[in-house]
Parts: C-alpha cells; sequence; structure tokens
C-alpha cells in the first residue's frame, strides 16, 4: 500500500515537511513574521502603489526578505518554465491569494500552526473540495470508458 502512494519513497517527502516546518518556525521566532508567500504579492506591490492600504507597515518592512524568499538564488533552477510565464503565474495566483486572504499552504502551514480559526475552516474546504472534485473526475472517467 505506502509502495502505490509513494512509489519513489517517502523520505524524501517526510524530509521537505520537517524543513518547511522548522524554516517556518525560525522565520516567526527570529521576526515574529508569518511567512505566508501570498503576502509577497502585496508587500512588492508596495513599492509601487502609496495607497494606505499597500503602505501598511506589516508590507513594507518584510517587501525586501519576501521577494527574495520569492525570487532568491534557487528560483528556476529546477524549472524549464520561461521566468515571464513564471512572473505571470505568480502574478494570477497572488492576486488570487489575496482574494481569500491567503494561499493553500500558508493556511494550512502557517495558519494552522498559529491556531487561526480562518485557516481551519480554509484548509478543510480546499481538501473537501479536493476530494468532491478526484471522485467526480473519477465517476466521469470511469463512465466514460
Amino acid at each position: 500500500m505506502i509502495d502505490t502512494l509513494f512509489p519513489t519513497g517517502w523520505a524524501h517527502y517526510l524530509a521537505g515537511g520537517l524543513l518547511i516546518g522548522t524554516g517556518v518556525s525560525l522565520l516567526y521566532l527570529a521576526l515574529g513574521a508569518i511567512g505566508g508567500m501570498s503576502t509577497v504579492f502585496s508587500s512588492t506591490w508596495s513599492w509601487l502603489l502609496r495607497g494606505p492600504w499597500w503602505q501598511q507597515a506589516r508590507f513594507v518592512e518584510s517587501r525586501q526578505w519576501r521577494l527574495w524568499l520569492a525570487w532568491g538564488p534557487s528560483a528556476g533552477l529546477h524549472t524549464q518554465v520561461p521566468v515571464w510565464r513564471l512572473g505571470l503565474g505568480g502574478l494570477l495566483v497572488g492576486f488570487g491569494a489575496r482574494l481569500s486572504n491567503g494561499c493553500t499552504s500558508g493556511h494550512g502551514i502557517c495558519g494552522l500552526a498559529s491556531l487561526q480559526a480562518p485557516a481551519l475552516a480554509a484548509v478543510l474546504t480546499f481538501m473537501a473540495t479536493g476530494i468532491l472534485t478526484a471522485h467526480l473526475v473519477a465517476r466521469l472517467a470511469g463512465g466514460l470508458a
């Protein structure tokens, strides 16, 4: 069963999860900041847009390290996707994540870790929608075969 779920092994997933959890914890302990990536969208726009919402201290004070975290030395090293597509995708995903006050991983990793009730509601919604969609697609695919 485990080989079916993880055909290439499970240790690297465990290591990745531990590294992400450690990184988010250290960021919070060192800077008191929550490391959700959807804030990269707003903090980056704070350089260009001068409205009061964009100039909040949480965006202005964190925009340099957030932008580096998103576009730092390892950004794009393991992909064949052109940089302009990554940028456009980031813009679209960032906009959507701002509309929902966070992205799936931000709610799941940072929101749940800080015991935020809206994050729990968001994660349960994401999971229920994903499970329902997977079952519907599987049923449709089975009905077409």
